[in-house]
Formats: structure tokens, C-alpha cells, sequence
């Protein structure tokens, strides 16, 4: 007896057509891979001339590609506990990757302890969630983790994420044995390698291919972590395959800062990594749905890695906390114009100058509108003007030319200051 005649064609087409919906319902698995210290620039579908990332080029063009993407602040751990929180580092107080000197580490934990995080936030609707690679927030529940790799002992790595740095360099073995052991629950997937971070180790195959493409060393060992990386990342996103797992999860990438390598030593070189530049705070933005979005590249919206926490909780169901200030970009890439049309940033110094107050610690601002950069010293001492579209890599100052502008930016920098929060709230 076929099934049509058993149960009937209606019931049949009933019980598929459930299943679907069922399946489309299902909350979405989330994937947050973040680069640590490249350059925008630094990419196959960016153009660059001898890189060669493969796997983030596939990403780029299964999703939505947002190529002017920046975050608020050009160093790592600001950076990431932006990401985590959604939140500006004068309001999650994580201005720098260190306490003032002489001060317990431990202090500064207290700040991701009082936060709503990513991780917090989605274990209310059923998420566990994973934690590997970078985090310097102690160990991995105090960000609200579930599970993870650093234990937040500064006697095993020192203060990057001590055993949470081993994954990407040395495999990816636990994240598939913790989506292996999830159950039948949706996941949250930190996965912030310290690649292509110093130190610039590559295996010899891609150091060789990159020695006979420049004449500098340094250069050579960067542009080899980079496609590192990138066979890091097209291992994960091929396990998803191989998993069933991509058509219903979300894979949002990012990088926590730019890195420009200096040619001539073991450092990066200056306009990158800590400075207000597009080198530092520049990258791209991407996001593959596959049951949401439709591939495409956006070469014009501006968009910022505090976007990434909205949109996440949008794709969750989950409203955004009222310290966001960042927007869903799902809606973007699905055509609607964003209700904002600048963006605004801080540089604050690598040491945070005082724990309560980030005010003490600034460095800089700067505001983007349209094709306009203004990058402003925290005493207004120097103030730049960047015509972004003639000149991408910010190089040539008009702010002489076009005082109008200066003044225009500067005063929608100075708004966001006045309506900062005192300080960050419980979730």
C-alpha cells in the first residue's frame, strides 16, 4: 500500500508542508568568526594583488558582503567586548587591553560581569554557546559562555586567552566536539583565532609560496598567516556543510582591527592597529543566511561591528538591549535603508588610564559621513578632513579646504559624548 493511498494526499502535503515550516521556524545556529589584526584590504575579494583568501572570498559571495565596515575602536580587547556587547567602549568601560599599571587585573572583570552579552543574552532563549580564541575577559563564564577553551589563568598563555589560542593554529577539534555534544539545541559559535596575529609562524608551504612574492620577510610571514587564516575558516564553514548545518545558520565575520605589517621589523607599521586610520578601524562586514539572505555586495552602506549584536538578536528573535546603539543589518541587506547615515569612533590608550572613567584615557574621535572622515585629537588640538572617496586610505588632509564639513562632523561626534551612559547596566 503507498503512502498516498494509506493516509491520503491532503494529509500527505499537510504533514510535508508542516515539516517545512517546522524546519524554518527552528531558530538559527550563529557562527561569529572574527580576523585579529588584518587589514581591510587584505583579502581576494578586496583586491589584493598577491593575498590569496579562498574561502572568505566563498563566504563573501554567499552572503551579503558590507566592504565598508569599521569597528569603534582599533585595538583587540575594546574591540571584542564591543562586538560581545554591542556597546561603545566609553560604555562598557573596556577602553584598552590592560589596567593601569599596578592595578589587579581582576578589577576590569567586574565591567563584563555587569554587561548584557551576546552570549548571556541568547542562553535566555535556549542557545548554548561556545567560546574559543581570543577573550580576555577572565574565563569564559564570565562572558556567559556555556562552554569554552580559556579559563581566564594568566599562568597559561598570559592575558590574549591562554588555552582558548590554541584553536586554528592547532586544529578545530573542539568546536566540532562541542556542536557534536549540543544536542538538539541551536548554538552560539565565538571563533576569534589569534590568527593572522603575531606571532607570524606560518607553515613553511605558505611562507614559501609568499618569500618569492616580496622582498620583505616580515611582509612574507604576514601575508602566509593570512591564508592561514582563511584554510582555518574554510575548514569551519566546510564542516558546516558536511554538518547539514549551514542553510540554517548565521556566519557573521569581521576583523577586531586593521594591521599594516612594517616591511623592516616585527611590528606593525604606523596607520594601522591603535590609530583612528582606515588601516586600524577599517573592515569588512559579512553575513551568510542562506534561508534569509540573498548574496550580494554593498560597496556604499556604512555599517559597524556594533551592528553585528542587533542583528544577531534580531535573527534570534531576540530584542536588542537599550544600550545598543548599532542597527539590524538583516533588514539592510534585505533593501531597507538604514536609519543612520554616519558613524562615529574613539582611540583610547593600549593602558586604560582609569577604570571608571573613559573619558581619562582618550586619544582620539572620528566621524564618518558619506565620503567624509573626520579624525579629531581628544584636546581638539588636530582635527583632519578625508575625502574617503578620492582618497580611501585617508592620506591627504582637506580639512583646510572644507571647514564647513569639519565643523558639521565634529558636532555630530561631540553628540554622541553627550549622551554617553555613566555606566553599563545588568542584563
Amino acid at each position: 500500500m503507498t503512502v498516498i493511498a494509506r493516509y491520503g494526499l491532503a494529509t500527505l502535503v499537510a504533514s510535508l508542508l508542516g515539516g517545512v515550516l517546522q524546519a524554518a521556524e527552528r531558530p538559527p545556529n550563529v557562527v561569529l568568526i572574527i580576523a585579529d589584526d588584518q587589514a581591510w584590504t587584505d583579502y581576494g575579494f578586496m583586491n589584493h594583488p598577491v593575498i590569496q583568501t579562498p574561502n572568505i572570498d566563498r563566504l563573501a559571495r554567499q552572503g551579503v558582503c558590507f566592504a565598508r565596515g569599521y569597528v569603534p575602536a582599533s585595538l583587540c580587547r575594546a574591540s571584542l567586548m564591543s562586538i560581545i556587547t554591542g556597546q561603545y567602549p566609553h560604555q562598557h568601560l573596556v577602553t584598552g587591553n590592560d589596567p593601569p599599571r599596578g592595578t589587579d587585573r581582576q578589577l576590569m572583570l567586574e565591567h563584563v560581569r555587569r554587561t548584557a552579552t551576546l552570549p548571556k543574552l541568547l542562553g535566555d532563549k535556549g542557545y548554548v554557546s561556545f567560546q574559543s580564541g581570543k577573550w580576555w575577559e577572565g574565563g569564559f563564564r564570565e562572558g556567559g559562555f556555556t562552554a569554552g577553551m580559556t579559563h581566564g589563568d594568566v599562568t597559561r598563555g598570559g592575558r590574549h586567552g591562554d588555552d582558548g589560542l590554541k584553536i586554528g593554529r592547532q586544529g578545530l577539534k573542539p568546536i566540532f566536539d562541542f556542536i557534536e555534544s549540543r544536542g538538539d539545541k541551536p548554538f552560539f559559535l565565538w571563533y576569534a583565532p589569534m590568527l593572522p596575529h603575531q606571532p607570524h609562524n606560518p607553515p613553511q608551504r605558505l611562507l614559501d609560496k609568499y618569500v618569492a612574492k616580496t622582498e620583505s620577510l616580515h611582509v612574507a610571514k604576514y601575508w602566509a598567516m593570512c591564508e592561514w587564516f582563511d584554510e582555518t575558516c574554510g575548514e569551519l564553514l566546510d564542516y558546516l556543510d558536511k554538518q547539514a548545518l549551514a542553510e540554517n545558520t548565521l556566519v557573521a565575520y569581521v576583523a577586531d582591527n586593521g594591521w599594516i605589517q612594517d616591511p623592516a621589523a616585527d611590528k606593525f607599521a604606523p596607520r594601522s592597529k591603535r590609530s583612528p586610520n582606515e588601516g586600524g578601524i577599517r573592515t569588512p562586514i559579512i553575513l551568510r543566511w542562506p534561508q534569509r539572505i540573498t548574496p550580494h555586495r554593498d560597496d556604499q552602506t556604512l555599517v559597524s561591528s556594533l551592528d553585528l549584536a542587533p542583528t544577531i538578536l534580531a535573527a534570534t528573535a531576540r530584542e536588542q538591549t537599550k544600550d545598543m546603539t548599532g542597527i539590524n543589518l538583516l533588514e539592510v541587506a534585505a533593501g531597507k535603508k538604514p536609519s543612520r547615515d554616519t558613524l562615529v569612533g574613539e582611540i583610547f590608550e593600549h593602558d586604560v588610564a582609569n577604570l571608571a572613567d573613559p573619558t581619562s584615557g582618550l586619544l582620539f574621535r572620528w566621524c564618518i559621513k558619506d565620503r567624509w572622515k573626520l579624525i579629531q585629537a581628544a584636546d581638539r588640538s588636530q582635527q583632519e578632513l578625508y575625502d574617503l572617496a578620492a582618497d580611501p586610505h585617508d592620506e591627504h588632509d582637506v580639512a583646510a579646504q572644507h571647514p564647513d564639513i569639519v565643523s558639521d562632523l565634529a558636532a555630530k561626534t561631540d553628540a554622541l559624548w553627550r549622551h554617553r551612559q555613566s555606566a553599563p547596566r545588568r542584563p
